[in-house]
């Protein structure tokens, strides 16, 4: 590593996160050569523990593949033990880090910092505050040097008014450039390629439309349920402010934008804010119509109703299943469904969106092929994004032999055939991006409030309405009222790869 590092200082550094996600991808990053400058890491927590203790720890939770690269990172990976929640510990913190600059023989004034918060929600206004209150902050506009950053994790609140307080209160100190909002799902391959796929391939984008284009499917599926003790936080949160308004929003966004200007940050988040300003936000009434929210109960899966699961309270509503018939006011998708779902305790785990095109003008076959597959409505655009990743396109072709006979054909690539490697890890990308300063796969303020606009106004027709909470058995595709939000012959929902 160079004589003049940037510095990662990362509070709630005895948690999950940190050993789990963080480390890994900053050891991958080193080792691939990836990182934009040599790189001190400094975790801060109340624990108390010295520094070669918490290398070690660090060391026994890394994979394999890593522990190699480890004996290059450990000398650079400190400690400082402080209670983010108290302003006055944090004046250590700043001695400490100047001191850890001039030990590398660089003006701590010229290393850059990003200060990455894995604590509660509710502590990222109270530290931003400290660290503002001890100078920590302060940088010019833009610096290319000496300057200063803050990466906070969701939940970015629990509702519209929440998310707006925690705006209000990071820009009290910060300006929005030194905000970066990390949602995971905006790092993975196929997110990112949705960009390159639509904008650099003449063959998608004349079609991306509605005049071309009659549904679109996002779903976000997962075999997990309440394992261990998650009941008491997510019976808190439900799938609707937990995957709806952050990740599902983040793809529909992508999905669904226009061409920006260029790829720098402001102008690819300018686009994915106009889509979500641009969703249609349901009165109480449209929300019975459009919205069906349902919980899991015993089944193949698991033994347990969600009502049972420790932590969940008596007669709870909170939904482990969304499903919502979504609408997009704007030129290029006036009338087309966009069919969002996301839920626990499924068959299956997968996420993935299906852009279904609409029929040719004349059926000349004049009926469904023998595999139960409309011979009007032959084309879709599967976009995988986990576990598997890569585009499948489905389209009909002739059976040999004689009669017209129709089968399904599948072209298609998966992104492990295109490299010797694996898609590197979400988080490999955005602590890169965060230390080079590019806000692109960042949530933008304006960003999160529209998300929450859209998503409160459904929790409000839920309560006005009492709207009813379906069941389904855990292991199961999902409840089967769910099917009804796609209308006549639109069919019904993708079940993965």
């Amino acid at each position: 590593m160079s004589s003049s590092p940037d510095q990662l200082v990362i509070f709630g550094a005895s948690g999950d996160l940190t050993a789990r996600k963080l480390i890994p991808a900053l050891v991958r990053n080193h080792r691939d050569g990836a990182l934009p400058n040599a790189l001190q890491i400094i975790g801060v927590s109340r624990s108390e523990r010295t520094s070669e203790a918490w290398r070690d720890q660090l060391f026994e939770r890394l994979p394999d593949d890593l522990r190699d690269a480890w004996p290059e990172v450990a000398p650079h990976v400190h400690w400082v033990q402080a209670n983010a929640a108290h302003k006055a510990e944090l004046a250590g913190l700043k001695t400490r880090l100047d001191e850890l600059a001039a030990d590398a023989g660089a003006d701590p004034s010229r290393c850059g910092r990003l200060f990455y918060l894995a604590l509660k929600p509710e502590l990222f206004g109270p530290v931003v505050a400290a660290l503002a209150h001890h100078g920590m902050l302060e940088c010019p506009p833009s610096a290319t040097e000496g300057w200063r950053r803050v990466v906070i994790e969701k939940p970015f609140g629990v509702d519209l008014t929440t998310a707006r307080d925690l705006n209000q209160q990071l820009l009290t100190f910060l300006r929005e450039e030194q905000i970066f909002r990390i949602d995971h799902y905006l790092g993975k391959e196929t997110v990112q390629n949705l960009i390159a796929l639509r904008f650099q391939n003449a063959i998608f984008e004349p079609l991306w439309n509605r005049k071309h284009v009659e549904s679109v499917e996002i779903s976000v599926c997962e075999t997990v349920a309440m394992e261990g003790r998650r009941g008491a936080y997510y019976d808190t949160a439900g799938a609707l402010r937990d995957m709806v308004q952050n990740h599902v929003m983040q793809v529909l966004s992508l999905v669904a934008m226009e061409a920006p200007g260029s790829l720098d940050a402001d102008d690819v988040r300018n686009e994915k804010v106009k889509v979500v300003r641009s969703l249609r936000t349901f009165t109480p009434p449209e929300v019975l119509q459009h919205t069906v929210r349902a919980q899991y109960t015993a089944g193949p899966a698991r033994d347990t109703d969600y009502l049972d699961e420790h932590g969940v309270e008596e007669g709870s509503k909170t939904e482990t299943f969304v499903a919502i018939r979504a609408s997009i006011d704007n030129w290029r998708w006036s009338g087309v469904p966009f069919l969002l779902r996301t839920g626990k305790a499924l068959t299956k785990r997968f996420t993935e969106v299906v852009l279904n095109f609409r029929t040719p003008p004349l059926d000349l076959l004049h009926g469904p092929t023998p595999d139960g597959v409309c011979a009007l409505r032959p084309n879709r655009l599967h976009l995988l994004i986990q576990p598997d990743e890569g585009v499948r396109w489905s389209f009909l072709v002739k059976e040999p032999g004689q009669g017209m006979v129709m089968r399904h054909a599948v072209l298609g690539f998966d992104y492990g055939d295109l490299g010797p490697g694996k898609s590197p890890e979400a988080y490999q990308r955005l602590l890169v991006d965060a230390l080079a300063g590019n806000a692109t796969l960042f949530l933008r303020g304006d960003e999160v409030e529209a998300a929450w606009t859209f998503v409160d106004a459904i929790r409000a027709g839920w309560a006005e309405t009492d709207a009813p909470v379906a069941t389904y058995p855990a292991g199961s595709t999902g409840p089967e009222v769910a099917d009804e939000l796609f209308h006549g012959c639109e069919g019904t929902w993708s079940y993965g790869p």
